[in-house]
């Protein structure tokens, strides 16, 4: 998901020699002692869009304390200003959110309230970052450095010497819209502080953060702010605090920020449970904490920067979901009232629409405990606030982006076994918001023109119709819509027919195919339909209207329960062959893969979606497009597109492809290089192309994936030897070009034996992943 800025994409994901020289010390060499943390560059993608931010964090920590430089949802490397550390950032994201309570280190007076005129300068040759820790010299002499653990972020600050030593904690500017703010001294080691914002591409309902930080040592003078008034030796501001250390002989000042989303004494509660601990020793608990996650896949083969890209891109595919709940297990819950978590962890901040495709169902292989537990916490989102989410940050609706991105992330969830004990629960509230829409009173709109789709088999593009609740309307983007509605249909049919709601699942099934209700056969693209039913919009499907974030072109493959009938809606296999080399510039790729990969798909800048008629890698509407050749009998042509869009996965800081929108993309980038991509998300069928290692160890929880884990080898793979030859499955010849949930838990190797010419394999009508019926 994206916002609505348009800030110019510098085609700097080429690998040059430029970036190599400024790429940041983090994963900039190999391993000595080989740590596979030492891999991972946190640098990359916070330039040009990616919106990452190279922070302290810990895998699904509630605090991710980084640098803030000026940039809408953090760090620029760009930006050569650092405001503030703050505590909470969301990996990828396009629109402001989080950023609470800045903390900078100072010398001197203190006059300035506004951190973007107190910001301190800083150069990239002093700043290293790697997974749990984060380090910067700033121009001001002072080093700051950062690490965290789930729920505290700690600072170690080292000051020349001077008896003017502070620490600024400004409580009322953040990444999101203020609203309002409390400081307080509680004694010489402690401030606390109370946090109320809102925000997030709208004007969503406000939310509270509390916090209490701890220093290491007694400080020597303290004072708070109203606005631009300072009053030095004030216990209470509205607005921002500072305390003074003398640093004239001991430099060193080590503090401690506990968060809580419940109250003051959740925060407490939190800095008892986890703070206390000196930084070093914390630092090392992050780091082999990351070390134990990394340690999932480990790969062979492939170059240095190959292996950079895929570990860095692993290490953000765990930075989210969130910890919401505090050490005794509260939360705020949906509708504002403390709950206590019984069972499992509550998680918070969920951005469905991108993740469903790739994320989740990384994490339900990876992390399926804490995918379990993240599943649940969507229930409880249900139970609490009384509708299923489509875009949640903490314990506020925020409605963004469209469709019906819930479902398939609950059934990715079911399908992978993490539902167990709870199947039942979860149908029910799938059920509730397929059939219908939230009360007026909610602040959620589920399923928003689900009148309209029920009862004439599409929802209708009804242009400045109006909206009572904040967020994104289904309304303004009919045509993507009715394609999301019938993709979580088909999912949820699945799901019903599993636990014997046959009625159900024959109904849900039979809407699944409503996709076809927006093809226009005139064009032989998705169109968008008035509320009349009358084909509206320019016919140009790179021009039309009612796709969000896209074009007709895009959005024709987004139909992964039913490709088969996709395809003979264009034509056959033959005419959607054509269409897809025509869609992904074949010929040039095939000429420049890399070339073609950045000049001809990455057109404009990463909030560019529209009036395109072709690929898009920077969004999430075509990440499984390259797929879809499995499904025409040309399985090496999905190699040859997966393979060229990777290369837009560098190690340096604009080694993104757009926003990462919460590991998305980084998990594309890791399922497609070992060769497994879940092409019907929701369901649990995984394509297969030419992994870019010779071989992946993949370990499993014994407790979700009984086999505990597979082996994927490709001896020789490069960009030469790129063709699936064979596949052996268990040592078995396979011939199918997907495998399914349940082959994976019982599967201990697969087998590539790659070339370089495209074979047989995969070709034959019955070796495409089937459609759900």
């Amino acid at each position: 998901m994206r916002g609505n800025r348009r800030t110019r994409l510098c085609l700097a994901g080429v690998l040059t020699a430029s970036a190599l020289l400024t790429a940041p010390a983090a994963g900039a060499a190999e391993p000595a002692d080989g740590r596979l943390t030492d891999l991972v560059n946190p640098f990359i993608g916070t330039q040009d869009e990616g919106n990452t931010f190279p922070g302290a964090a810990v895998p699904f920590g509630m605090v991710q304390l980084s640098p803030d430089t000026g940039h809408s949802t953090g760090y620029d490397y760009t930006q050569h200003r650092i405001r503030g550390f703050s505590l909470v950032h969301l990996s990828g994201v396009g629109c402001r959110i989080g950023g609470d309570l800045p903390v900078l280190p100072t010398t001197g007076d203190v006059t300035q309230t506004d951190y973007a005129r107190y910001a301190a300068g800083f150069d990239h040759a002093d700043e290293e970052a790697s997974p749990g820790y984060y380090r910067v010299g700033l121009d001001s002499g002072v080093r700051a450095e950062l690490t965290a653990t789930a729920r505290t972020g700690v600072q170690r600050y080292t000051f020349p010497a001077t008896d003017k030593a502070n620490v600024l904690l400004n409580a009322g500017q953040a990444l999101h819209k203020p609203v309002s703010s409390e400081v307080e001294i509680l004694d010489d080691h402690t401030v606390r502080t109370k946090i109320t914002g809102h925000g997030f591409c709208r004007e969503t309902a406000p939310y509270t953060v509390y916090t209490v930080t701890r220093f290491s040592r007694p400080f020597t003078a303290y004072g708070t702010w109203n606005g631009t008034a300072v009053a030095p030796g004030a216990r209470t501001g509205a607005d921002g605090g500072y305390v003074r250390f003398d640093t004239t002989r001991d430099r060193t000042v080590e503090a401690t920020t506990a968060l809580s989303y419940v109250d003051a004494n959740g925060a407490e509660a939190n800095l008892r449970a986890e703070g206390g601990r000196p930084f070093d020793a914390v630092r090392r608990q992050a780091r082999d904490a990351w070390e134990r996650r990394l340690a999932g896949i480990r790969v062979q083969g492939g170059s240095p920067t190959l292996r950079r890209t895929f570990y860095s891109s692993l290490y953000r595919a765990f930075l989210a979901p969130n910890v919401g709940e505090d050490a005794d297990g509260r939360y705020t819950g949906w509708d504002r009232r403390i709950h206590r978590s019984a069972g499992f962890t509550y998680y918070q901040n969920w951005s469905l629409w991108d993740t469903y495709r790739t994320q989740a169902q990384l994490l339900a292989l990876l992390a399926p405990r804490e995918a379990r537990d993240m599943a649940l916490s969507v229930l409880k989102v249900d139970e609490d606030g009384g509708w299923l989410p489509k875009w949640g940050y903490g314990p506020v609706e925020t409605n963004i982006m469209t469709g019906d991105p819930v479902t398939p992330f609950l059934t990715t969830a079911y399908q992978a076994g993490l539902l167990k004990g709870h199947e039942e629960r979860a149908y029910r509230a799938l059920r509730r918001n397929a059939d219908g829409v939230p009360p007026a009173a909610n602040a959620g709109v589920g399923r928003e023109a689900n009148a309209e789709y029920l009862a004439d088999g599409f929802a209708p593009y009804v242009k400045g119709r109006p909206h009572t609740k904040v967020g994104d309307s289904d309304y303004d983007h009919g045509a993507s819509v009715t394609l999301e509605y019938a993709l979580s249909d088909a999912m949820l049919a699945q799901m019903a027919r599993d636990l014997g709601h046959g009625a159900d699942a024959a109904r849900y099934a039979t809407r699944a195919q409503n996709y076809r209700n927006v093809f226009d056969p005139s064009t032989g693209f998705f169109r968008a339909r008035d509320a009349s039913g009358v084909f509206t919009g320019d016919p140009d499907p790179a021009r039309g209207i009612g796709f969000h974030e896209g074009t007709a072109w895009q959005y024709q493959w987004l139909v992964p329960q039913d490709l088969p009938g996709v395809i003979s809606l264009i034509g056959g296999a033959d005419a959607a062959d054509r269409r897809l080399d025509a869609f992904f510039a074949y010929d040039k790729l095939l000429a420049d893969p890399a070339k073609t990969a950045r000049e001809v798909w990455v057109h404009g800048n990463a909030y560019d979606y529209y009036h395109a008629a072709v690929y898009n890698p920077m969004n999430e509407p075509d990440l499984i497009a390259p797929y879809t050749y499995l499904s025409t009998g040309r399985p090496w042509k999905t190699t040859d597109v997966v393979h060229a869009a990777l290369t837009l996965f560098t190690d340096g800081p604009s080694g993104m492809t757009g926003n990462d929108d919460l590991g998305t993309m980084s998990a594309w980038n890791v399922l497609s290089s070992i060769g497994l991509f879940p092409v019907q998300p929701g369901f649990g069928t995984w394509g297969l192309s030419t992994p870019v290692f010779d071989r992946a160890d993949i370990r499993l929880d014994r407790r979700y994936w009984p086999s505990g884990g597979f082996t994927v080898t490709a001896p020789g793979t490069s960009a030469a030897d790129r063709y699936v030859q064979s596949v052996r499955v268990g040592g078995s010849a396979y011939g199918r070009t997907y495998l399914t949930n349940g082959s994976l838990r019982t599967l201990r190797s697969l087998a590539f034996t790659v070339g370089p010419h495209p074979s047989e394999w995969g070709t034959s009508p019955q070796a495409a992943p089937p459609a759900l019926r």
